[in-house]
This record gives C-alpha cells, structure tokens and sequence, in this order.
C-alpha cells in the first residue's frame, strides 16, 4: 500500500516555516517603524528637509500658480496682451505706415582698427536706428486753439503722439488743422489729462504733459528729447523764460549758457533759502506741473499717485522725486537750452496777472477772459478748489506715511 504523507510536509516543517514567516513580518515592521523614526528625526534636527519637501510643486499647483493679470484667468498665457498703445488703425485697407515703426533694438558688432576709424563711423552713422516714439497729451479748449497749434507743429508727428483732451467739450473745431486727423481727440468737459494709464502709454518713451498756454518759439521737441537722455533725466521741464514768463518758482527760471541745471543755490519766489546742499524740493529734484515730461518709468510711479477725485493735482510736484527712479537730485532737471514761455493765462484757473511783455501775434489772446467778467467768476471757484485739494493731498499723504510701517523715506533727515 502506498503512503499518501510521503509528499506532505511534517508537523515539524510546518512549525519551521510558520515561525520563519512570523520573523520576517516582524523584521519587516520593525524596519519600517524606524524609517519613520529616523526620517522624523532627521527632519526636526533639520528644518530645512521640511522647507524641501514644501516647495516640491505638482504640475496642477504650477499652473494656478501662475501670475495672470486680472481678468484674464479664463484665458490662454500666449492670447493675453498686457499692454497697449495710442495707435490710430483704419477700418478697412492698410494701415498708413510711419516714416519712424517702433522696430525692436538691433545690435550691431564688429572688431575695428584705428585706421577705418572714419569708415566704421560712416557705417554706424547708417546703422543707427530710429528712437522710440513719444507722447504729448494736453488739455485744451477752443479760446486757445491758435497758440495750441504753434505748439503741436514743435512736435513731429513721425516720432509723436499727439492726444488732445478737449475739456470745453467742442472736437469738430479742430478739424481744419492739419495735424488734426493723425491726433486723438477726447471730449472730456471740465477734465484735464489724467487718463493715460501706464500699461495704455507704456510704449512711448516719454510723456509729454502740458498745458495749453505755453510759447514754443524757442523749443525744438527732437533736442529735447535727446538731452534727457544724455542727462539721463526721467522727471524734466523746459526751463521759463523769465523776461516773458508768469514764473511761480525760481527753479524753473533759465540759467543762460546751460543746458540743464538740478538745483538753485539763493532764495526761491516761496521765500525758501536754496544752498549748495540742499536736497528738498523746490531747491532741487522739482519741475511744475505746468509742463513736466516723464519717462515711461517715472510716469508709472507717479499715475499711482494721482487722486481720482482731485482735479488739479496740487501737491503732487513737491513729490515726485519719490518717482525718479533713484536720486531726485539726480534724475530730475530743468531743460534750460530749449526753453518756453508761460503766458499765465487762466483757461483752467491760472493767475489773473499780466505777463511781463505783452504778447506777440502768436501769443494767445486774453479777449474771452474780459467776456467771462459778467458771469460767475469760475476761475475764483477752481482756484479756490485747487487749495482745498492741496490740503487734502497733504493730509492723505502724512496717513500714508504713519499707516504703512514697512515704508522707509528715502529722503528723511
């Protein structure tokens, strides 16, 4: 008879291999209990494993991590334009091209030798590409439509921008100028040039602001232009002529024979002693608001600035070296070698005074100003508004300072 347990494993083996099995899950147990131990160990005598271990991103945390602008979540990275222009584009047919495209920057490299010195400075004089563009923006009113005209022709239209904010609300005046068509015509009754959003004005190198009563016989935009970047200035005006001017502040004065000046060394018109080492404003790192011109760079600081519901933006000068884009004393200046003339007329609440010299042909004409005497004195009223808005600002800009414990003053003492 055969024997069936021959093939089967004993008591004993059984006992063997269940012992042998129980060992190793214990092992195993054992084994991973002080991984654990020793990883959490490991971690807290080590903080920065933690700090690891947080900054591993899944793909999915990526993407909702990415920077959008507002707005734009629901849509694509690569269909978003975060900027924009004051580009005139037609409705139909092609677009009329500019004598000056803003191309990109190209780069231009070769090795030279003294003797092609007058050949390579042939070569790059052809080489040298156009500037990019800029942009004067003012806020006029038909009174004052001959002066505003001699000052736009200043202005190449091939490397300017011209945007017109009408604030007595009449456009179709304009048409027969003939600039007129290539400029941007805004209605905006009782407004002033507050519109120019940094990311709408981001393509143009400099923002022109002016007002409307300004002689230009003696300023050429092109000049300009290349002094501040020569002296690399990013806040500027064009100096007064003081013979012709209403001038308000003594830093804005023309100094014959310079080209820029950043400072005035005696007493200014507020009654505030200048010095060599002055470093406040209006002694230094000062322009009026009558005619300032900004780089892209500064203008985007200062637009943060502006009040939504303070008009005339009094108070505002005495901060901007705040947007100069390092030190005021440095980066802001009075342009004297092109300079103007500020006739002072009070379109939107300037001074009653008479200049020093009476006007010229193409000076603006005082006439509507007599006519406005029998009415209500608007001019009184906005002055009067404009130092409200003074003190306003002020008040704003002292809660800001005590509020926000992180800023540091650059300019304390």
């Amino acid at each position: 008879m055969k024997n069936n347990s021959a093939g089967l494993p004993t008591k004993r083996q059984k006992s063997f291999l269940c012992s042998l099995l129980f060992g190793v899950v214990i092992v195993s147990a054992a084994f991973f209990i002080a991984t654990a131990i020793i990883v959490v160990d490991h971690k807290q005598r080590f903080p920065g494993l933690q700090r690891l271990d947080s900054m591993q991103v899944t793909p999915v945390n990526l993407c909702e991590n990415q920077c959008s602008p507002d707005g734009s979540e629901a849509l694509p990275k690569g269909i978003v334009v975060k900027t924009s222009d004051l580009e005139m584009r037609p409705l139909w047919g092609p677009r009329e091209k500019r004598k000056n495209p803003k191309s990109p920057m190209s780069l231009l490299a070769m090795a030279v030798g003294k003797k092609q010195k007058a050949n390579v400075n042939e070569m790059i004089k052809k080489k040298n590409p156009k500037s990019p563009m800029s942009l004067l923006a003012m806020a006029v009113g038909k009174k004052q439509k001959a002066n505003v005209n001699e000052m736009i022709k200043k202005f190449p239209l091939d490397d300017f921008v011209i945007m017109l904010f009408h604030y007595d609300g009449i456009v179709d005046d304009w048409k027969d100028l003939e600039w007129s068509s290539r400029a941007i015509h805004l209605s905006a009754v009782s407004q002033t040039k507050w519109f120019l959003h940094p990311d709408v004005v981001s393509e143009y190198a400099y923002i022109f602001l002016w007002d409307e009563d300004l002689g230009v016989q003696n300023f050429d935009a092109g000049r300009y232009v290349s002094i501040m970047r020569k002296e690399g200035l990013h806040i500027s005006q064009p100096a007064l002529d003081p013979e012709k001017s209403e001038v308000h502040h003594e830093m804005t004065t023309r100094e014959k024979g310079s080209t820029v000046h950043r400072r005035i060394e005696r007493m200014s018109r507020s009654k505030k002693h200048c010095y060599r080492n002055s470093t406040d404003p209006p002694c230094t790192g000062w322009v009026e608001m009558m005619a300032p011109v900004f780089s892209k760079e500064a203008w985007r600081c200062v637009w943060y600035m502006i009040q939504n519901d303070l008009i005339h933006a009094w108070g505002l000068d005495m901060q901007l070296g705040y947007c100069a884009q390092g030190n005021r004393t440095q980066y802001i200046g009075i342009v004297d070698s092109e300079y103007v003339v500020h006739y002072g007329l009070p379109t939107l609440g300037g001074s009653q005074n008479k200049t020093n010299s009476e006007p010229s042909s193409n000076e603006p004409s005082q006439e509507a100003v007599s006519k406005e005497s029998n009415h209500i004195d608007i001019r009184t009223e906005v002055r009067k508004q404009s130092f409200n808005e003074l003190e306003t600002f002020k008040r704003r800009w002292r809660k800001a300072v005590q509020e926000d414990y992180c800023w540091v003053d650059p300019y304390s003492h």
